[in-house]
This record gives C-alpha cells, structure tokens and sequence, in this order.
C-alpha cells in the first residue's frame, strides 16, 4: 500500500535525493523505497516501515537529530544503546527506550516531566514500585495507579481528589474498606459502594442525599429495615421499597431514566 502523501522531504523540509543517500545499495537491493519506506523522511510511517525491513540497521540512528527516527530507532536497536535515550529531550523517544529496558532502569521516569510517560510507565510496574505514584499530580496517572495495584494497597487512595480515582478504589477496595468511603462527596462513589455493600450494611445509606444510592439500598437492604424508604421522596425509591415490604420482592430492573 502506497503512502497518501506524495512527497519526499526530509525533516528538515528538504526534497530526498536517493543519489545522494548512504543508502543506495540497499534500495537498488529492495531494502528501502522513496516515498515508502525510507529512514530520512519525515514521515513517521515511512521511517517505521524502513526500520521494520531494515531493523539491524537500528543502532546507527539512536543519536539521529531527528525525533522521530531516534524514537523509532528506539523500538529495533540493541537494548544496550538506550540507557541513554532516557534522558532524551523527546518523551516519545524516552517511552520507547523505558518500555524495553530493565524496571530498575526506568523508574526514575516515575517522575518524568511529561504526564504520558508517567501514563505509560506506570502500566507498566507493579505494587511498591506504584506506590509513589498515588500522590501523581496528574489525575490520569492515579487513575491508572488505581486500576493496577494490588487491592490490598488502595486504603491509601480512598481520599483522592479526583472522584473519577475514588471510583474506581471503590470498585476494587477489599470489602473490609468500603464502609471507609460510605461518606464520599461525590455520588457516584457512594453508588459505587452501596452496590458493594452487604445487605446487612446497607442501612448506613438509607438517607443519602442521591435517590440512586437509596434505590440501591432499597432494592437490596433486609426487609426489616426497610419501613422508611417506603416513605421516600423519590417514587422509585418508594416503589422498590414497597414492593419488597408486601414480599413481592421483584426487582424493578435498572435505574430508571
């Protein structure tokens, strides 16, 4: 498949001359094709695809001026080369040193300057190498922190300040931790919570402030405690709650829109 574009420029804006290039046995071989696969345009996909037909070629283009060639270079060289390019100026040409390389090596990018890769670095540790990064002060990084560790550890994140993080502890938090962040201010957490929580612990949510929440614990709390929210000011509320006190005990289906 052809290229869209249908030029040949070099990064530096300049017209690719394959008279000139260091190259030419290799495209008079195959190897290489202008405007397709070629290591000096500045097109990523034609470098990507050079390097996928010449990846032995790699390693003399780590320290290329161009971003993208070191980056994609990053991907084929020899594992030995790219200790340094963690400390390139280019976060994609970091990320893809850090990727191959030894944890041991890459964890000081825990606080890179660039949020993408502490993204990314972050899926790829483990436990008490993600422990520093749950005070991440970009919230995606936490986020991610939050859907990887260990469950065990996230009684350390149930104060987040980004609901979105809390929510997702709340999914994954041991049981024993729940009743922790039946206070959250945000509902979708106490939601989250009150579809985790026993029926017998329930009872802590009968009056939160979000009928969804008192819906949850209607449809779900013993009938013994079930009296008021018959009374609710939401009808939902009030119609699971009844249903169940007559011991009709249906489910009224998901939350109504």
């Amino acid at each position: 498949m052809m290229d869209d574009i249908d030029e040949a420029r070099d990064w530096l804006g300049n017209e690719i001359d394959c008279a000139g290039c260091t190259h030419q046995a290799l495209a008079d071989a195959g190897g290489c094709r202008l405007k397709h696969a070629c290591v000096h345009d500045r097109y990523a996909r034609r470098i990507d695809r050079f390097f996928n037909w010449n990846p032995e070629l790699a390693n003399s283009y780590v320290a290329h001026p161009h971003f993208e060639v070191r980056a994609i270079a990053a991907k084929h060289a020899s594992i030995f080369l790219l200790p340094p390019l963690l400390d390139d100026p280019e976060e994609t040409v970091r990320w893809n040193a850090a990727r191959r390389l030894p944890k041991r090596l890459v964890l000081r990018l825990r606080n890179d300057v660039h949020r993408e890769v502490r993204i990314r670095i972050a899926s790829l540790l483990d436990d008490s190498e993600l422990m520093p990064m749950m005070a991440d002060p970009d919230y995606y990084v936490r986020l991610v922190v939050a859907r990887r560790v260990t469950p065990s550890l996230l009684a350390r994140m149930i104060d987040d300040e980004e609901a979105e993080v809390r929510r997702v502890v709340a999914r994954r938090i041991p049981h024993d931790g729940l009743l922790r962040m039946a206070g959250d201010r945000d509902d979708g957490v106490r939601l989250e919570i009150a579809q985790r929580l026993t029926p017998d612990q329930l009872s802590r949510l009968r009056y939160d402030p979000d009928w969804r929440v008192r819906y949850e614990v209607a449809s779900r709390i013993t009938v013994g405690e079930i009296a008021e929210l018959a009374f609710d000011s939401d009808g939902f509320v009030q119609d699971m709650a009844r249903s169940r006190a007559t011991g009709r005990q249906e489910r009224l289906g998901e939350f109504p829109a």
